[in-house]
């Protein structure tokens, strides 16, 4: 089976009261992405909103690229960074469904280098104490950020003495490596803290891709495309764009100092600011926790798979117990909210398998039900699904720093849902 953006439009669309919303209440998405535009926020944007199954709003914005006067498709190619995560939390899934993965074995038992480490006794010091780990780290543990390894961003700059022993593992250079070369790596340094004892957002989503590789016995870029992309129909996701399809690559744009935006990340070939490659060939290192590009109509695919219990236009890639379990909360009250201080959007967030989830209300987007889950991709994407309402929302730019516009446009969304 095969889909494009065309199907999308038709056979998974719907006018907004067929699934229960308000065109008018929706209608402030399109005028707030613009006013995003206009104030010199953003390129471009795509917003897409569905309900029960169905899509009731796709929208294109603005350019994706504004020196050559392109603008923005609704089948634009986007870097979506960690909303890669969700997916390769599905990937394994699968696997658990299959008898091949269990989510409380530990990581050993299929990745043998991840076996008997160390912990740092502290970790932001410069003198090195090592402990023994109370307890292994579990797959559980490495889809909801319990490992106890390490976040990307601590080991490229950091001081302490634990930054310095994953600079000496070569783990700053992970575009070097392939998948099976990183975990050999992650098995010399020593972990940041006890497994299970602490939420720290970290390279063990990107464990999960080897994971995958070792019990499925196919490289992890062909077991999506055979057992997730493919069946769903996303024609236009992967570890890079083919060089047929550039001319729908966006440009990443950021704020120049004095005003305006400017190109931090282009297609023919970047400014090596955000990553060491362009997307425009295939990488060594397959990234499960960042490395997918993706369009809005095949994102959109993958959300309306999960919405639906696992299933769509017919296909089933996941049963519905392994969605509920994959999109509820699996962290210890004492661990929530996230620790990703001080930045408002998490607060009233736990975690799931690959997914945060709402927990508490929160004053940030007080719209927000509880129970809504969903994930950022750190050059302004984002999806939340609120499976209380049926309710899908995806929003697509490529800007750094983070835009504000995904919570913009959430109280319009909730909004729309007509009272029955």
């Amino acid at each position: 089976m095969t889909m494009n953006t065309a199907d999308l439009n038709s056979n998974l669309s719907a006018v907004p009261n067929e699934v229960g919303l308000s065109a008018e209440h929706l209608a402030p998405i399109s005028a707030t992405a613009q006013a995003f535009i206009d104030d010199g926020q953003l390129a471009g944007a795509v917003t897409v909103v569905a309900r029960r199954g169905k899509v009731a709003h796709f929208e294109a914005y603005g350019m994706m690229d504004i020196e050559a006067n392109k603008p923005m498709q609704k089948d634009t190619i986007f870097r979506i960074y960690s909303m890669t995560k969700p997916i390769a939390a599905a990937a394994v899934m699968m696997l658990c469904e299959e008898g091949k993965l269990q989510l409380d074995a530990p990581a050993a038992t299929y990745l043998p280098d991840l076996g008997n480490l160390k912990v740092a006794a502290e970790a932001d010091v410069e003198t090195l104490t090592l402990v023994e780990a109370d307890w292994d780290m579990t797959v559980r543990d490495l889809m909801r950020h319990t490992s106890g390894l390490p976040g990307a961003a601590r080991y490229m700059a950091g001081q302490t003495a634990v930054d310095k022993r994953y600079r000496e593992a070569g783990l700053h250079l992970l575009h070097e490596c392939n998948l099976q070369e990183m975990v050999e790596r992650l098995g010399r340094i020593p972990l940041l803290y006890q497994p299970g004892t602490k939420w720290h957002y970290s390279i063990a989503a990107d464990v999960l891709g080897r994971l995958i590789e070792v019990v499925s016995g196919q490289s992890f870029d062909v077991f999506l495309a055979e057992r997730i992309f493919q069946p769903l129909g996303m024609v236009d996701t992967g570890f890079y764009v083919p060089s047929e399809k550039i001319d729908r690559f966006a440009r990443m744009y950021g704020p120049k100092p004095e005003g305006g935006l400017q190109v931090i990340d282009a297609p023919e070939g970047g400014t090596g600011k955000i990553s060491e490659t362009s997307f425009t060939e295939k990488p060594k290192f397959l990234s499960a926790g960042g490395g997918l590009v993706s369009t809005a109509a095949d994102f959109a695919r993958f959300c309306l798979m999960l919405s639906s219990g696992g299933t769509l236009a017919g296909k089933r890639l996941m049963k519905t117990e392994s969605v509920e379990l994959m999109t509820r909360n699996h962290l210890p009250e004492h661990l929530i909210p996230l620790d990703k201080k001080p930045d408002k959007r998490y607060a009233g967030l736990g975690f799931g398998l690959g997914v945060s989830v709402r927990v508490q209300r929160a004053d940030w987007v007080p719209a927000s039900q509880v129970g809504e889950y969903g994930w950022i991709g750190g050059a302004s994407t984002e999806f939340w699904i609120s499976p209380r309402d049926e309710l899908i929302a995806i929003t697509l730019a490529q800007h750094i720093p983070f835009s504000e516009l995904s919570e913009s446009v959430k109280p319009f969304i909730y909004a729309a849902i007509l009272k029955e």
